[in-house]
């Protein structure tokens, strides 16, 4: 499979729903920073990091197996890959990915997942109905379909994240705060001394096109 030259990670995609502008200081401005969230992140992945295959009960387990979208320009290693034997003798997919804490508010874990789902469908021709997200707190296993809204904001994330890497341009920062607090970026990011120069042009555009509009 033929992919650009630099093709999307499919972690930015995460990065992309969680906060575009996140996703750009990261993957434009090479900006990094860890917290703790990032780094029990980074130990609950080092274990499936090792890859290997093995077979259990019938079913084909692929860790650290490399994936990729040439429609979608993605690429990327997905935790754990299950190979379960389908009703036609075929092997169906079901990618399983590792992540720290609980489930959450936003759609960012399930937007990765659903990728590399995307992934694995252009790369076998084998329909990927459902995956499972590990969430290291609760140590369960979360099913999830990828239906036809996941997917279509898996793509449209991923077209969008496409244009601002292309464009090399950062993102003004969010409008939903709430997610800054728990950000490893956010003294690099800070949003606040960024926003208050875009809040000042904008109440200025805004009294200059008033005063320019013609009373009725």
């Amino acid at each position: 499979m033929e992919l650009a030259d630099d093709p999307t990670p499919l972690s930015a995609l995460q990065h992309a729903v969680y906060c575009l502008r996140q996703a750009a200081l990261i993957h434009v401005e090479r900006a990094w920073a860890d917290n703790r969230f990032t780094a029990e992140g980074h130990v609950l992945h080092a274990v499936a990091d090792r890859g290997g295959r093995r077979l259990a009960r019938g079913v084909r387990r692929v860790m650290a197996l490399p994936v990729a979208s040439k429609r979608l320009g993605i690429a990327g290693t997905a935790d754990l890959v299950e190979f379960h034997a389908g009703a036609d003798g075929t092997e169906v997919p079901y990618p399983v990915e590792y992540k720290r804490g609980k489930p959450k508010q936003h759609r960012a874990d399930e937007v990765q997942l659903c990728a590399q789902a995307l992934c694995l469908e252009e790369m076998t021709g084998a329909a990927v109905p459902e995956g499972a997200l590990f969430y290291a707190e609760t140590k369960r296993r979360l099913a999830l379909p990828f239906d036809a809204g996941l997917r279509r904001l898996t793509e449209e994330t991923a077209m969008a994240l496409a244009e601002v890497l292309a464009s090399g341009v950062t993102p003004p920062p969010t409008t939903r705060r709430e997610r800054c607090r728990a950000c490893s970026l956010k003294e690099i990011c800070r949003p606040d001394a960024v926003a208050r120069p875009v809040k000042a042009w904008r109440a200025r555009m805004v009294s200059r096109l008033l005063a320019e509009t013609p009373a009725l």
